[in-house]
């Protein structure tokens, strides 16, 4: 029987990952939640293990694979969140490499107190469907408005609410992620 350690059980901290991989174009990604998944995952940096944090109502699915960002602080509190373009899903805890295309600038609260809720969109490295993919603009108003009606249904599953304020290019993704690696320290 192998020896217990003195360290809590569970995954290593993926939290704390370098937000950039090899180029500074390319970004660590960790996959919470897969496309297609009615069920919502988070990582529990507590408990070290990804848990299911609720289940949306039937009809409802996350259209793309939803991460974060390592080592970075968004304006909601949490690690900066990364909606992934790619072939298949991914898994719960999956580590990816992605190039920025853009940034999905956001709000969310109720009528009294609102904050930032930004999105970073990226293209899996690997990947061949949105190879093409070079910048948010790329994917077209059919794109923007599947992701508004997406978040303002999740949000309002809540109590929230939801609006995007702008889409922007790969430079104000970049903006974004290295104003959050910053927050994090």
């Amino acid at each position: 029987m192998a020896k217990r350690s003195k360290r809590a059980a569970g995954f290593a901290d993926p939290t704390k990952l370098s937000p950039f991989a090899s180029k500074d174009s390319e970004l660590t990604v960790i996959i919470e939640t897969p496309k297609g998944s009615r069920n919502k995952y988070a990582y529990d940096p507590e408990e070290r293990i990804f848990e299911l944090r609720k289940v949306l109502p039937a009809g409802m699915a996350f259209p793309y694979d939803f991460g974060f960002v390592p080592s970075t602080l968004a304006g909601d509190g949490d690690p900066l969140d990364v909606l992934v373009l790619m072939d298949e899903p991914a898994f719960p805890g999956c580590k990816l490499t992605c190039r920025l295309v853009g940034v999905i600038e956001g709000e969310q609260g109720d009528k009294k107190k609102r904050e930032r809720n930004d999105r970073i969109v990226a293209v899996e490295s690997g990947n061949h469907s949105f190879s093409h993919v070079k910048r948010v603009d790329d994917l077209g108003k059919p794109f923007e408005r599947e992701i508004e009606e997406f978040f303002v249904n999740y949000h309002r599953l809540t109590g929230k609410e939801y609006r995007i304020l702008a889409l922007k290019g790969p430079s104000a993704a970049g903006r974004c992620v290295k104003q959050a690696m910053k927050a994090a320290r």
